[in-house]
């Protein structure tokens, strides 16, 4: 039995497709995660022939990729965001790549809004060949506080959900170990953007592809709740005027099991008590 879907496939695809005219105006989010993830990419020792990159609203990625010599497959949830750079339409719970087809995968700023996010990781880790790396970021628990403390003002006792639900840095350290990464690493930054005002952030968000796509979502906004919402926003500013609004980063990384990698050590095989390791040196 298989669980129903949180977020509209179809939808999200449009809004992908949508975003990508007016992309470069909104696109500090992906280009701080895009560089994190390069940065952390150029820090592992060993090379990457070939590489699926999942997460193409531009060609940035996939042109520092090929840079160093790497062949690289482009995915995106939107179809005209895939055809844009030669690649294929896929969401991430359903990649369509046999079993050990890439050395790397990189997943850039999408997995905030895959249905089945176990599934992906998934089947990320089964695409991948043996020792082969997996990369990703995207937004966690923590992303938009403000904006989400605003709406709910704005609607009072009866608040719709317009913001995605959001996964924590400690559960995406369990999914990555659930499955199959060895070598899991789950961790978060916080970018924090200033705004004159709610409604230019609900901008940026519709510019980067980040609306709601949930299924169940929420009527629009009437206008006597967006005011409210835009004038509780407004009253968290700073001397400025600017109200903080912060993105809670979550970056992910994990290796595909392979013997050549170093194991743990055998229970058992200690030649020392914990009690003796403890104990004072004289």
């Amino acid at each position: 039995m298989t669980n129903p879907d949180i977020f509209d496939r179809t939808l999200r695809g449009k809004r992908r497709d949508r975003m990508l005219a007016r992309f470069a105006d909104h696109d500090f989010l992906y280009r701080a995660m895009l560089d994190e993830l390069l940065d952390r990419l150029a820090d592992v020792q060993r090379d990457f022939s070939e590489v699926l990159l999942i997460g193409c609203p531009d060609g940035r990625a996939r042109t520092a990729l090929e840079a160093t010599g790497k062949s690289v497959v482009c995915a995106d949830p939107g179809f005209a965001a895939a055809r844009a750079q030669g690649g294929v339409q896929a969401d991430e719970d359903a990649l369509p790549f046999a079993d050990d087809s890439f050395d790397l995968v990189i997943a850039c700023g999408t997995l905030d809004s895959v249905n089945d996010l176990p599934g992906a990781l998934i089947l990320m880790r089964r695409i991948l060949r043996p020792d082969g790396l997996m990369l990703a970021a995207f937004t966690g628990a923590g992303t938009l506080p403000r904006l989400r403390a605003a709406l709910m003002a704005g609607e009072g006792e009866r608040p719709g959900q317009h913001i995605h639900p959001q996964v924590d840095v400690r559960s995406a350290g369990d999914l990555l170990s659930r499955a199959g990464f060895t070598m899991p690493v789950a961790d978060g930054d916080i970018l924090t953007v200033r705004y004159g005002d709610m409604l230019r952030l609900m901008h940026d968000l519709r510019g980067m592809g980040a609306g709601n796509v949930l299924r169940s979502r929420p009527p629009a906004l009437r206008r006597e709740a967006l005011v409210a919402a835009a004038e509780h926003f407004a009253a968290a500013a700073d001397s400025d005027g600017r109200t903080a609004e912060q993105m809670a980063i979550l970056y992910l990384s994990g290796w595909k099991p392979d013997p050549s990698q170093a194991q743990p050590a055998r229970r058992g095989s200690a030649t020392m008590s914990l009690a003796q390791a403890l104990k004072p040196r004289h």
